[in-house]
This record gives C-alpha cells, structure tokens and sequence, in this order.
C-alpha cells in the first residue's frame, strides 16, 4: 500500500566531522563548503523548499555555532528552520530519529545529506514511498565506492542482488519506522534501511539526474564546476 500524501518537511543531516576534507573542514563544518558562491546547504535548502518542503530541522555538532549563525531560522528561503544540537554524535539513524521530535506533523518525513547535492524528484520518491516503510534514491555506482550499496528489484531496494546501485544520501521514512527508537542514542540509518528491506517495505528510485557527493576535496572542486542550480 502507498501513501499518497506529499513530503512538506525534512530533516537535513549535518551533524558530521567532515574527516575526508581535512583541512577544508578545519575552521567550518562540512555543510558549509563553498559551491558556486554559496554554501552547499544553502544549495540543498533552496532545492528542498522548491518542491514543497516547508519545515527542516538540522542536526548540528561540528563548528553548530558558525552553522546557525549562518542559516538564522530560514526565513531567507521561505522555510521554517529548526536546529537539533548534538553534544555527543548519533549518526545518521539517532540524528534523524531525534530531530524528528523538532518537527511539527505526522507521517513522511525527507532526510537529505548536507553534503549531497542531487535534483532527486522528492515528491515522487514520497509517492513511491510504502506505508510503514521508506524510499531510497540511489545512484549509479561513483569511482569512489564501485561496488555499491544495494539491488533494485521490481520497484523494491534488496540487500542482494545485481545490478548494484550507491545509496544517494536522499530518502523517504514513513516516520513510524524510526519512532520505535529511543531519541537520543546513537544508531546508523542502515539498520532501519536493513529492516525494512527484510519486510519488502524499502522502495527505490533510481536517480539519473544531477547527484554531487562532496565529502572530498576533489569533489567538491568537480560540484563548483558542473553543479547546475535549478
């Protein structure tokens, strides 16, 4: 069964130390990184509120204080803007599962990689999105992780299988999913994806849009150049 309601609200994470840039990352947090003049959450942000999304909380840890003070409480993009301040790191499960309790509302939620930028359809991948289950948008395999992450078999995301696809750093979650656990603890997204795709419940969208990974010097330098803003 498929929810036909649309995503208004998301979670974006940013919590992240931001290793693999090394000094880039020295004096700012990894959401931060300049992209065409202007931050790389800004990017995702200002994609996001173009396809209806009206509420976002951010998770926050590294370098929170120059994060918040840089995006305030959104309204320079017309969207509602909530921090979840992380003194210990949760990863990418425990910092969803506790910014959810920010968010006003019920049912799907879009949690999106501040270091990801992709013109993911969110709005279709919401509606391709199972009751009590999530949506994954992946991708073709990067140079950096050839091997992938996941199948897609007949509309469903499998841990096996082949072809392989990369895991994109966007996704739906019906928000009933990750309530079950505790907020406040740390837990990675993977063992609900895991769950979920055990129970034929995980959906997948295979993204052939634009899709920038910038956890790498390099790859930020490649999203400057060709990252097409919509």
């Amino acid at each position: 069964m498929y929810v036909e309601k649309e995503v208004d609200r998301a979670v974006i994470l940013a919590a992240g130390l931001g290793t693999r840039l090394k000094w880039m990352t020295r004096n700012k947090p990894k959401a931060l990184m300049n992209i065409q003049g202007e931050p790389a959450i800004a990017h995702v942000i200002r994609q996001l509120v173009g396809q209806g999304i009206r509420q976002i909380a951010v998770n926050t840890h590294h370098h929170a204080d120059i994060l918040m003070d840089y995006l305030g409480n959104g309204s320079k993009w017309g969207v509602n803007l909530i921090f979840s301040q992380e003194s210990e790191l949760l990863d990418s499960g425990g910092g969803v599962r506790t910014a959810l309790d920010k968010l006003s509302g019920e049912g799907l939620v879009l949690v999106h990689n501040a270091d990801v930028l992709a013109d993911v359809d969110v709005q279709m991948l919401a509606r391709r999105c199972p009751e009590d289950g999530c949506a994954l948008a992946l991708v073709t395999n990067p140079a950096h992780h050839p091997e992938g992450d996941f199948a897609i078999k007949k509309g469903l995301v499998n841990l096996q299988g082949q072809p392989r696809y990369t895991f994109s750093g966007v996704s739906i979650w019906h928000d009933n999913v990750l309530n079950v656990y505790p907020k406040n603890t740390s837990f990675s997204l993977l063992e609900p994806m895991k769950n979920i795709m055990e129970k034929q419940c995980c959906a997948g969208l295979l993204h052939r849009g634009q899709w920038f990974d910038i956890g790498r010097p390099k790859d930020v330098i490649r999203a400057s150049r060709e990252w097409k803003k919509s």
